[in-house]
């Protein structure tokens, strides 16, 4: 039951469309093709074991936590005001 002038299951709508939109940007950073033996990056090697565990790798792990630092700064953009977001 929602509350105040929202309709029935409107909460649920919000948290359901969040997840969406999470699993839609999650998929959108999945590499697909063959690996590089290469880092497109810093040209290092790239072990084979890591190009068995993930398929399509383009970068070496270091150039990949690099990354997925600077893409971690740039969440944070909450168009549903959760309150989860509030709270940070």
């Amino acid at each position: 039951m929602a509350g105040g002038w929202s309709r029935d299951g409107a909460v649920q709508d919000q948290i359901d469309a969040s997840v969406e939109d999470a699993v839609k940007d999650a998929r959108s950073h999945l590499n697909t093709g063959d690996s590089l033996s290469h880092c497109e990056e810093c040209d290092a090697s790239i072990p084979d074991a890591r190009r068995k565990a993930i398929p399509g790798v383009r970068l070496c792990i270091e150039c990949q936590s690099k990354l997925e630092k600077q893409r971690k700064g740039t969440e944070g953009i909450n168009r549903r005001a959760s309150k989860d977001s509030q709270l940070r």
